[in-house]
């Protein structure tokens, strides 16, 4: 699988190894339904998510805040390879079209480890100053803690029917 190396001036990196098979956190990554349910840390919601899973495709979510105000983020897919990387950026919208106002670029690696997953997310920037406004957003526990609840949704998803928790609006 070819990445490119992390420049630790302008990456930063969630990397873990998570209970999960890559199975399923590659659906969690490619299916709206399950993504909006893990995307944005709590108490923030994922309002809205469009996917078109191929490179140029649609890749949008829309995060909203507890108090109600929304951020639309549109952008597209570079890479798609089934069930172990995506990329995608806001740098460029669908269709390869420039956005006026990049962030960052996004690489998912999916790895199995035995039953569970080598997960490696990369959030790259043009500039050191992108990158520390993104740490100071909160990257690292806001990442991490998405990634938690992507497993939380996961495991949940494996159980019997069943046994799953009523999820009440």
């Amino acid at each position: 699988m070819m990445t490119a190396p992390i420049n630790p001036d302008l990456d930063l990196v969630l990397e873990r190894t998570v209970s999960v098979p890559p199975e399923a956190v590659w659906d969690a990554w490619t299916i709206p339904d399950q993504l909006v349910q893990w995307f944005t840390p709590r108490p923030w919601t994922t309002a809205a998510c469009d996917i078109d899973l191929r490179p140029g495709g649609v890749f949008r979510t829309v995060m909203r805040s507890p108090e109600g105000e929304e951020f639309d983020n549109t952008g597209c897919y570079l890479v798609v390879d089934p069930g172990r990387r995506l990329v995608f950026t806001d740098a460029l919208g669908p269709g390869f079209r420039p956005n006026a106002a990049p962030f960052m670029t996004a690489e998912i690696i999916i790895q199995p480890d035995g039953e569970w997953t080598r997960y490696r997310a990369i959030a790259r920037h043009a500039t050191t100053e992108a990158k520390s406004k993104h740490e100071e957003m909160g990257f690292a526990d806001g990442w991490s803690t998405a990634l938690d609840q992507l497993v939380e949704l996961a495991q949940s998803e494996a159980r019997p029917a069943e046994a799953r928790p009523v999820r009440r609006p």
